[in-house]
């Protein structure tokens, strides 16, 4: 922390005129603040004075490297911020002290006060930086910021940065960015393939889920439309003692009505079902037996076969299997969940 003979370079007249940041709106307390007591030592050897009270204040990390004692009584109190641009160090100062940052600033060092703010447990600048830089993620840069998230424990920020390389891989991966990473950092560059990788299963496991939600949810409206069918009768087909309906138009209740009542025909006179030969009249069988599962009322229900496959199974004390019990239990939820989502006047109707 200490230096003897630092070497000392003056303060460009940019930064000495408002070198806290405190001229525009907090003159007067500009004035009031007493002699600085420390000097901070940037890269270049430029030197800023600063008050150790205020960073104590600040900066806990600050306060420690203050409390140290020194070596000799006459030295005086330096610390040194190096690797970083010295301007970068001055804005870092005036945040300290004006708890304000010019999106100028945040613009060119960004990266360079995230690792300051971390550095030295500043986290309303850290904050401050994590949503800039976030705002701020080419392909080009992106490599460069997820390595500092990491190191910097900003994962809000490494997340959105990982989620970008993963949208826009091909790009980022011809940018010098990617080749540094992976000469020089390959349990990272293995991090980020990992997360691909678990980012298309979630996708792939999402797609499933859709496409399984979307059948459950055409089973449910078949059911329904097959109650339709056989208690109102529709344009082609109906209950036996009801003359089926006059209009010639599709139904406009269910998107699936026309294709069952065609199901629904081709089972009434189908010669192959007897031996089982008829994936048609094989996908109706199913079509019924799924009802009479999900039924509630079978001997008032207008469903064929509806009552003798209930019966069937009490007689026979047969147990459907796993699979067919979750579809079953798949379809009510569907059913439940549609029924749900209907505005509330259509539910009454």
């Amino acid at each position: 922390m200490e230096i003897n003979n630092p070497i000392a370079i003056d303060i460009p007249i940019t930064v000495a005129d408002d070198l806290y940041g405190l001229s525009s709106t907090k003159s007067d307390i500009a004035r009031e603040l007493p002699e600085p007591d420390v000097q901070i030592l940037t890269s270049g050897g430029l030197q800023i004075p600063v008050h150790s009270s205020i960073l104590a204040l600040v900066s806990p990390i600050f306060g420690n490297l203050l409390d140290r004692p020194r070596k000799k009584r006459s030295s005086d109190r330096v610390i040194r911020i190096l690797g970083v641009p010295r301007d970068a160090v001055v804005s870092f100062v005036r945040f300290l002290y004006s708890s304000r940052c010019s999106e100028e600033h945040l613009e060119k060092y960004g990266i360079h006060l995230l690792a300051l703010s971390h550095v030295y447990l500043v986290p309303e600048l850290k904050q401050m930086c994590k949503k800039d830089l976030g705002q701020r993620l080419t392909t080009e840069n992106v490599v460069d910021v997820l390595q500092l998230a990491r190191l910097c424990d900003a994962p809000d920020l490494y997340l959105k940065c990982m989620k970008l390389v993963s949208l826009h891989f091909k790009a980022v991966e011809s940018t010098e960015g990617w080749k540094f990473l992976q000469e020089h950092d390959p349990w990272l560059e293995l991090e980020i393939l990992q997360f691909m990788d678990e980012t298309e299963k979630r996708k792939k496991k999402t797609r499933r889920h859709r496409e399984a939600q979307c059948l459950y949810l055409q089973l449910s409206e078949a059911m329904e439309c097959l109650e339709h069918i056989c208690t109102e009768g529709c344009t082609g087909v109906g209950p036996h003692d009801m003359e089926p309906g006059k209009k010639k138009t599709p139904c406009s209740k269910f998107s699936t009505c026309q294709g069952l009542q065609l199901l629904i025909r081709h089972f009434a006179t189908c010669n192959k079902r007897v031996n089982g030969g008829c994936l048609r009249c094989k996908r109706m069988w199913q079509l019924l037996r799924l009802h009479s599962s999900i039924c509630d009322r079978p001997d008032s229900c207008r469903v064929p076969l509806c009552r003798q496959f209930k019966l069937k199974m009490q007689q026979e004390k047969r147990k459907d299997d796993a699979k067919w019990k979750l579809l079953v239990k798949k379809v009510v939820a569907a059913k439940t969940i549609s029924s749900l989502s209907l505005p509330q006047r259509k539910r009454l109707n």
